[in-house]
């Protein structure tokens, strides 16, 4: 029985430029065999059982070499298996694609090659660079940077790049270019020629060098640029001066840690990534239904008894409503109970269970959820209210004291997590983080109990501390966190905001 192989291009950094049909190649493979340059987070797309190898190809060290790549593709098929390869930019362009796919042929694996975005077009066009434009020049030309300047018989026809294409792009040619600049301008190009190199183009470690043929080489030394980068050299690179969109967004190159619940933690680090940041997820919780239904259940069954149903949080909806369906009813028991919700994320997730909130308080604080019910009849009516385990108790307190009958049930719990602790000590040592984000006291507290109680302070030493709310940034203060941004508005939007606004006024 034989499997067959999809040759992937991952695209050149950035994972939201990868294929609709790479992703899904992805989705149903087997085994997934990934190269340095792709991105890791697109193994988040592969099923929960496929196998991922790690194989390396980066620049002079390998883990695997081409060789061993091309047996464990045929090794993997002939498992019946589907096997996703997964290579940085697109297979067909200097991605040695062309070389395992005649190995396929050979060994009478069947394939597919589904293109990628490759960084020769992404990485200008990320730094502000079209290559080409009718005002400057209608060709263009991809060349390896990577030939030998030794080479007793170059295979590159200097002078026709020289005097023939108005674009040329270099890739893999950093270690080369005082090689490469010396060769265009022997054979024509003139010395004046706008030079650009990108690094890790299309990532939020993307750093761009400029100059011309005769000052490149210096200022790439003195910047320190490395490979992974590509040469862009041409008129074209002038319009970067008003074309550079990407490294200018406000929040280009920090590196922030989210801590919410990996389940939850896609907005926050999708609107900070917008906006430039680099977002390392180290979850400190993850949300988990309760152990025991019992209480829930006998909730659910007695519901026509409540008056007020109240939900404090987005997970409080999505565990009632699961645990409310899976007992085979539906939100038809509900019509009598007016509905209370804390914030606006709580309020729109009701709604997608088609009932609109009839008591939204001002602010997104169990205390403004009292205040509301200042106006509501409560006296002997009968609350409901599913949160999660060891919430503050102000709400039901409160209530009670109002002469309502809480019913607090626990509906989810939020677990600490521990994973990955070593590597998330390591970016601590390295200096290399700006700023950690709380979303709940719970992953303050988490995260805290994470860190060697001797290292704590040098290890935050430097690193802005940004909350989602009081509440939030109480807690961190009290366990010897020095808070630095505290949302105003007590949304993942209105901690993004004052993110922003603290990092613009710094």
């Amino acid at each position: 029985m034989k499997g067959k192989v999809f040759l992937i291009g991952a695209g050149p950094g950035d994972p939201g430029l990868i294929t609709v049909k790479g992703k899904e190649c992805i989705a149903r493979a087997d085994v997934v065999i990934y190269d340095y340059l792709a991105s890791p987070s697109l193994l988040a797309f592969a099923g929960p059982s496929a196998e991922q190898i790690y194989v390396g190809k980066k620049g002079g060290d390998h883990t695997l070499s081409q060789d061993g790549i091309n047996d464990l593709l045929v090794e993997k098929a002939r498992q019946g298996l589907v096997v996703a390869r997964l290579k940085g930019g697109d297979p067909f362009i200097f991605g040695r694609g062309g070389e395992e796919a005649e190995v396929l042929i050979q060994a009478g694996i069947p394939f597919e090659v589904v293109p990628g975005v490759t960084s020769a077009i992404a990485a200008p066009a990320y730094a502000g660079i079209p290559l080409t434009h009718r005002k400057f020049t209608t060709t263009l030309a991809f060349v390896s940077g990577h030939e030998a300047p030794g080479k007793e018989k170059s295979s590159i026809h200097w002078e026709s790049l020289a005097n023939g294409i108005g674009t040329l792009v270099f890739l893999m040619g950093v270690k080369n270019l005082p090689y490469i600049v010396t060769s265009l301008i022997e054979h024509g190009k003139p010395p004046e020629t706008p030079v650009a190199l990108v690094r890790w183009g299309t990532t939020t470690k993307q750093q761009t060098v400029t100059g011309t043929l005769e000052t490149i080489v210096v200022n790439v030394a003195e910047a320190g640029l490395k490979s992974p980068s590509i040469i862009i050299v041409g008129e074209v690179v002038k319009l970067r001066e008003s074309m550079n969109w990407f490294e200018t967004k406000p929040l280009m190159g920090k590196r922030i840690i989210v801590t919410r619940a990996r389940e939850q933690a896609s907005d926050l680090v999708r609107l900070l990534s917008e906006l430039g940041a680099e977002c390392l997820e180290f979850p400190t919780i993850t949300i988990m239904p309760p152990k025991d239904f019992q209480l829930l259940d006998k909730a659910i069954d007695t519901i026509s008894s409540y008056d007020y149903l109240v939900f404090t949080s987005v997970n409080g909806v999505a565990f009632f409503f699961d645990r409310l369906f899976e007992k085979g009813r539906d939100v038809r028991c509900l019509g009598h109970i007016r509905t209370a919700t804390i914030g606006p994320a709580t309020s729109a997730r009701l709604r997608q269970f088609g009932i609109t909130s009839d008591i939204v308080p001002e602010s997104y604080r169990a205390e403004s959820v009292i205040t509301a019910f200042k106006k509501e009849p409560v006296q002997g009516k009968k609350i409901l209210l599913p949160r999660a385990k060891d919430a503050r108790p102000i709400l039901p307190v409160e209530l009670t004291k109002m002469g309502a009958t809480v019913d607090e049930i626990v509906t989810y719990t939020a677990n600490p997590v521990s994973e990955n602790t070593d590597e998330l000590i390591q970016n601590l040592e390295s200096n290399s983080i700006d700023m950690i984000t709380f979303t709940s006291s719970s992953t303050v507290t988490n995260f805290k109990a994470l860190i060697p109680v001797e290292r704590f302070e040098t290890l935050m030493k430097n690193v802005t501390i940004a909350s989602i709310g009081p509440i939030t940034s109480d807690t961190a203060e009290n366990l010897g966190f020095h808070v630095d941004v505290t949302a105003e508005e007590f949304t993942i939007p209105g901690l993004v905001a004052a993110i922003l606004k603290f990092m613009e006024g710094n």
